[in-house]
């Protein structure tokens, strides 16, 4: 899809120039073969692909083409269930900015909104800085939720109930699940900050597409912004450190529960065995063999040695709950 935004009118699919012209923003998203022609012809540059967004090095993601500023970054998208990783790209250009990216973005759409609502002009500089600070609010959003479900599941791993050894199990289990979902995500959204900083400091720093008073001092609010979710994402990240290593602890218990159960049941099955043994050798002279009582007694024999073992470890609380 290929999208021209201009203010004070919704989104418009362009299919010709026509449809670009006067737009600051122009918006590619997951272009075809020919809508990535289409915009290469309109603003006359290269239109950078998708293997060459996700390049990691840092002279492939900020860098200058004649006037343009080529810019990339990876972005977190979050459903309800799960998140994933694209790349998004950046071309800023003295009249327009064009975007590349793979799947929908919230911030982008609010900026859209935004831009649509407005009636003063719309300069790319400003369009630029209006996808960088909804894309700032969107990440910070993020980070919200991830603390508060980090919150969530300490109070699980330590106020909850003791489970049966039986759900025991599962619920370790799944809470490992969640805390490594959780250390994911950060890690994705330290890379989503980290490229927005360097995007912030080469836009900053770039002395061909001078930027105003004004949207200088909004870029060193999303600097600023970028730099408190950093020391944020550290806190969350040392947090998921913090859970990961409760729960490995939790399991290390279980485990240990489980090993002090298998040395009762070794244990008290040596007396019983001993006892059969001793009555089951094949000796002519054995008082008991000749007594009318001597199997029961033999049996009841067992039985105790069974019963004060598990009797004394229970005592002990060896045996759980």
């Amino acid at each position: 899809m290929f999208l021209a935004h201009h203010p004070g009118a919704p989104a418009r699919t362009v299919t010709t120039a026509a449809d670009a012209a006067g737009a600051a923003w122009l918006d590619l998203l997951d272009p075809t073969t020919d809508e990535e022609a289409l915009a290469a012809q309109i603003t006359g540059l290269r239109i950078p692909t998708r293997a060459q967004l996700d390049e990691i090095e840092s002279s492939s993601r900020l860098f200058m083409e004649g006037d343009a500023v080529y810019l990339s970054t990876p972005l977190v998208r979050k459903t309800p269930d799960d998140f994933f990783v694209s790349p998004v790209g950046f071309v800023l250009m003295h009249e327009r900015i064009l975007t590349i990216r793979y799947t929908g973005f919230s911030a982008f759409d609010v900026v859209a909104r935004q831009v649509a609502g407005q009636t003063a002009p719309l300069c790319a500089n400003e369009a630029g800085i209006m996808l960088l600070e909804a894309i700032v609010d969107r990440l910070a959003d993020i980070l919200e939720h991830l603390g508060q479900s980090l919150d969530g599941m300490s109070k699980d791993v330590f106020q909850s109930e003791a489970p049966s050894q039986a759900q025991a199990a599962n619920l370790l289990r799944n809470m490992l699940r969640r805390v490594g979902r959780s250390g994911d995500l950060s890690s994705s959204v330290r890379d989503s900050l980290l490229g927005l900083e360097r995007i912030s400091i080469f836009l900053g720093e770039n002395k061909r597409h001078d930027l105003s008073e004004r949207l200088q001092a909004r870029l060193g609010t999303v600097g600023r912004d970028i730099r408190s979710l950093n020391d944020f994402v550290s806190q969350t990240a040392n947090k998921v450190q913090f859970l990961l290593d409760a729960t490995l602890g939790f399991i290390s218990i279980e485990q240990n529960n489980g090993m002090k159960i298998l040395t009762v049941v070794s244990f008290i099955g040596v007396a019983p065995t001993l006892v059969a043994g001793i009555y089951g050798m094949n000796f002519h002279d054995i008082p008991e063999l000749n007594w009318k009582y001597g199997y029961w007694y033999s049996l009841a024999l067992m039985a105790a040695t069974v019963a004060l073992p598990l009797l004394w470890f229970w005592r002990r609380g060896w045996l759980g709950k």
